[in-house]
């Protein structure tokens, strides 16, 4: 099971930024897939999750502006980010698991993530 984050980089406040997540090893359309990020010196954060059917779930920080998505054909899990702030600079890992949560120790399967900074 591998999980390979890409699309991160450096944007100002207000700009957008897409993420990818290509899985290898197992279906995306099996299990729930969701969207982690660590600021230095914080906790790890759960802010999406997507279930086999498409149902999802969106921490309030980042409602209304971040998207999750997935194509079940590429095997591959999305994560469109709008009007982004400087405080969504953080490290982001996408994950896989077995229950529809936000919490981190619900996901079994972690990328190596992908960094995100936005300046003001």
């Amino acid at each position: 099971v591998q999980l390979v984050e890409s699309g991160g980089g450096s944007v100002q406040a207000g700009g957008a930024l897409r993420l990818s997540c290509a899985a290898s090893g197992y279906a995306v359309s099996s299990v729930y897939m969701g969207w982690f990020r660590q600021a230095p010196g914080k906790e790890r954060e759960g802010i999406t999750s997507i279930d086999r059917f498409g149902d999802t779930l969106y921490a309030d920080s980042v409602k209304g502006r971040f998207a999750i998505s997935k194509d079940n054909a590429k095997n591959t899990l999305y994560l469109e980010m709008n009007s982004l702030k400087p405080e969504d600079t953080a490290m982001y890992y996408c994950a896989a698991g077995y229950r529809f949560t936000l919490r981190s120790p619900d996901y079994s399967y972690w990328g190596q993530g992908t960094q995100v900074t936005v300046s003001s």
